[in-house]
């Protein structure tokens, strides 16, 4: 009887270790798989944004459904079919988009964002795909308050924080910078005079002015960006490759401007 027990044992301890040796295996595989593999495996492209951009990125009802769309949106939305699977969109906070993609809580960032030194040393980025003036947004009564760079010296301004306007708005002398992670609270704190003015890209300026008659965007220019860009996780060259072929894709069939066009009128409307 004994002897039976210690057989049921050994075979039971038998089997933890093949399952183990299986598992063990299995981890070892999905480890040495590419992340576009892994990608098509999964059968889904998680897209990291923060949709509060327009017309990059931004909540709109559509057919009774709030639905997130934009420029960079579309962007995605032709990536994800190159690879051919279907796209899963995360809305996030801005300032926690590039910890999201280093610890793989999300395959990819398109969020108008531009590759600074600073993010390049913990992801890699594709070609830039659009290049927007900085902007400024002002309360239509302050019109002639604001006509130049120099008259925002010492004013009290907001940014988006972990932004380029953020880095533009700490470099404008005596300053007072108020940062926010999202631009709708940004926003609300210019109408509610918390805040004189926010930086922000042009086409974004211009949205929000265009969807608030108390606002205005002055001919005041903070220099040109960089250039926005999408960020992929470091060690994923094939990845970014195929990220770059599906944007020269989209460059050389003018669909990019087509994209822009579509979805400023849809945050007009």
């Amino acid at each position: 009887m004994k002897s039976k027990k210690i057989i049921a044992i050994l075979l039971m301890v038998c089997m933890v270790f093949a399952f183990s040796g299986c598992t063990k295996e299995k981890s070892s595989a999905d480890e040495a798989m590419t992340k576009i593999e892994k990608i098509k495996k999964s059968g889904k492209l998680v897209l990291g944004t923060a949709a509060d951009y327009p017309p990059y990125e931004f909540h709109k009802e559509i057919d009774g459904k709030d639905t997130i769309v934009g420029f960079d949106i579309e962007i995605a939305k032709a990536i994800a079919k190159e690879l051919d699977v279907e796209l899963e969109i995360k809305d996030m906070k801005f300032d926690g988009l590039l910890a999201a993609l280093v610890a793989n809580k999300i395959d990819f960032i398109i969020a108008g964002m531009v590759p600074t030194e600073e993010r390049e040393k913990s992801v890699d980025f594709s070609k830039t795909y659009y290049q927007a003036e900085q902007k400024v947004l002002i309360k239509k009564e302050n019109v002639d308050k604001f006509k130049t760079k120099d008259d925002f010296k010492g004013v009290k301004i907001g940014a988006q924080k972990a932004s380029v306007q953020e880095e533009i708005a700490k470099g404008i002398q005596g300053a007072d910078v108020k940062s926010l992670s999202k631009l709708t609270d940004l926003v609300l704190e210019l109408n509610n005079d918390k805040v004189e003015a926010v930086i922000l890209v042009e086409p974004v300026a211009d949205a929000y002015a265009n969807s608030n008659p108390e606002l205005y965007v002055p001919d005041v220019s903070f220099g040109q960006e960089d250039g926005v860009a999408i960020a992929v996780n470091k060690g994923n060259e094939e990845f970014v490759k195929a990220v770059n072929e599906a944007l020269d894709k989209l460059i050389s069939e003018g669909k990019i401007d087509k994209f822009i066009a579509e979805a400023t009128k849809l945050a007009e409307e």
